[in-house]
């Protein structure tokens, strides 16, 4: 009889009807939809709290039916269904990237790739140089030449590259490149001669333009906003192109198990672009798109966030930039940075983007407008900003659950989190900073006490406030195990521990990237946990990652993504 005692946890959903299965007897004469695939023999982590495993689920088109047992699922099913034996892999719900930039990600495979191991071959501003002439030889007709993701810190120079170290690789034509972070940039000559930059422009609010102590001639680095000089200068893929590289940029989030992305501060035309893509049917994966809120002309038109996705695409609202990055030092602090970067004094603290007037103003004028928020704000400062401006609109409008995000949050404070708290704020962190730029946050950026308490998930956790974990993609890859792996391990490049008390469970980093990423964006009655009526969104690993040694979390192989039902990667074909 234990199909009836289980008979209220599991829906059956046939023909567009729901009902509840009360008996066995039922049970056993209920024929299977033939598009119904039950899924067993296999090690299935829930996510769900009420059954945390199992080791069968049917799914019918893109909404799963049951969880349970075998016997249970069948016998809630019913006869007749596709069956697929597991081989006792490993299922878990399928990930959501909480933050990201589905756009700037599909935007840089057609550049030059300037990272750092493990996600690119640069080591040195020689390197540079090298793979920017060798990519310049296969673009012979290129009128710019633009490259991605170099890191100073892990350069063996330890400093950015200048004007000179671009002109090496040519005088002629523009080059520009940005920083791993995305906050800043480098421009050899002739690139700031066509933005116009010279000893005398003065930076836009909120940038910096990097000047030489002697001469006052810019060294070619940007900071922030003074990289929107060169910006409307580069070179744009046409419409066409842009839609055709969507289902590239797709398959690359979908081999790392995501089966929603995000799409951080896009501009109108990016969001009306994705439109139109959707409405082409050229989206597999979910795709929530933020607009870069600049100015309180950016709620003209009428602009609204959207619940519902319409071909795999919605609005979920705006996204605000606060202050800068940690790693390249200009995020904007409350206590100096342990080594001042370039040019700047022992009690440099990194800098605003928008004075506090403004953010307050616009965060009111969104909530006012019913229209979510997030914001990046990396360093305690920005962090303060974000929390008394969430405040003032609350207590003007009232503290609806609006679930405000805060964007990295990397250095927020206790005291901080507990405001968090009480204004609905959810911290959405960053943590795979841990091991990227771990080791250079303890040396360099904030010191050992400080860098010890990055992304503090444990302190959260214990304040009962709900946070998510991102990769911030492509800033690092999309790589959602190595960021569990992060979480829960939290060592560094050079295989140290950074903050080993702010550490957390294999489960409870897989609740960041699933369950609690869901319910950040409004999505949990419908994603997040394999759950009956949910959408059949889900992850088939070779490992069950709350079981294995936590350092091999990040070593565990991704065998198939699955969503709507549908299988959207498969490392082997799969048999159907």
């Amino acid at each position: 009889m234990r199909c009836r005692l289980f008979s209220t946890l599991f829906l059956s959903i046939s023909l567009g009807a729901t009902s509840i299965l009360t008996g066995c007897d039922q049970s056993a004469q209920k024929i299977a939809d033939p598009n119904t695939t039950i899924y067993f023999n296999a090690d299935i982590v829930t996510v769900d709290d009420r059954t945390p495993s199992a080791d069968a689920l049917a799914i019918l088109r893109d909404t799963i039916l049951a969880v349970g047992t075998l016997d249970q699922v069948e016998g809630i099913v019913g006869s007749g269904a596709h069956m697929r034996d597991m081989q006792g892999k490993t299922i878990v719900p399928g990930f959501i990237d909480a933050h990201g930039h589905f756009s700037y990600t599909s935007a840089l495979m057609d550049m030059a790739n300037l990272q750092p191991e493990p996600a690119g071959p640069v080591a040195s501003i020689a390197d540079i140089q090298n793979i920017l002439t060798n990519y310049m030889e296969t673009k012979p007709n290129a009128t710019w030449l633009v490259g991605w993701g170099y890191d100073d810190s892990l350069l063996a120079e330890k400093r950015h590259p200048t004007r000179a170290d671009l002109d090496v690789v040519s005088s002629e034509i523009p080059i520009f490149i940005n920083h791993v972070s995305g906050h800043l940039a480098v421009c050899n000559s002739k690139c700031l001669e066509l933005a116009g930059i010279d000893a005398n422009t003065e930076p836009p609010s909120g940038g910096v333009i990097r000047k030489d102590s002697v001469s006052g001639a810019p060294t070619g680095v940007l900071e922030e906003t003074a990289s929107g000089l060169v910006q409307p200068l580069l070179p744009r893929p046409s419409a066409e192109a842009a839609l055709a590289r969507l289902a590239t940029v797709q398959d690359y989030y979908a081999k790392y198990g995501v089966t929603t992305v995000q799409d951080g501060g896009l501009p109108m035309g990016l969001i009306n672009m994705l439109r139109e893509a959707a409405a082409q049917n050229l989206l597999f994966l979910d795709l929530v798109g933020f607009l870069g809120m600049q100015s309180d002309s950016d709620f003209a038109d009428g602009f609204a966030a959207e619940r519902n996705y319409t071909n795999h695409f919605r609005v979920g609202g705006i996204k605000l930039v606060l202050d800068g990055s940690p790693q390249g030092k200009t995020a904007w602090l409350t206590q100096p940075y342990h080594i001042a970067p370039h040019g700047q004094t022992d009690d440099y603290v990194g800098y605003p983007i928008f004075e506090d007037v403004d953010v307050t103003r616009l965060i009111t004028g969104a909530f006012e407008r019913d229209i979510p928020v997030m914001a990046h704000a990396n360093g305690d400062a920005a962090a303060d900003q974000l929390i008394n401006s969430v405040a003032a609109a609350n207590s003007a409008l009232g503290n609806d659950d609006r679930r405000t995000v805060m964007i990295h949050a990397q250095t927020a404070r206790d005291d901080q989190i507990d405001q968090m708290k009480l204004q609905n704020i959810i911290p959405s962190y960053f943590v795979a900073h841990t091991f990227y730029w771990g080791d250079w946050h303890r040396d360099s950026v904030f010191g050992e006490a400080r860098a010890s308490r990055i992304s503090p998930l444990r302190a959260t956790l214990n304040r009962g406030v709900p946070f998510t974990t991102h990769n911030d993609t492509p800033v690092v890859p999309s790589d959602m195990l190595q960021l569990i792996w992060s979480a829960v391990t939290r060592t560094t490049r050079s295989n140290q521990i950074l903050g080993p008390d702010q550490r957390i469970s294999a489960l409870e980093a897989l609740k960041s990237v699933t369950l609690s990423a869901a319910y950040q964006m409004f999505e949990e009655d419908k994603k997040g946990s394999i759950t009956a009526g949910k959408l059949a969104d889900f992850v088939v690993l070779n490992e069950n990652p709350l079981t294995v040694n936590p350092a091999r979390i990040k070593d565990i192989t991704i065998l198939e993504t699955v969503k709507d039902g549908n299988t959207v990667y498969a490392r082997e074909p799969v048999a159907h």
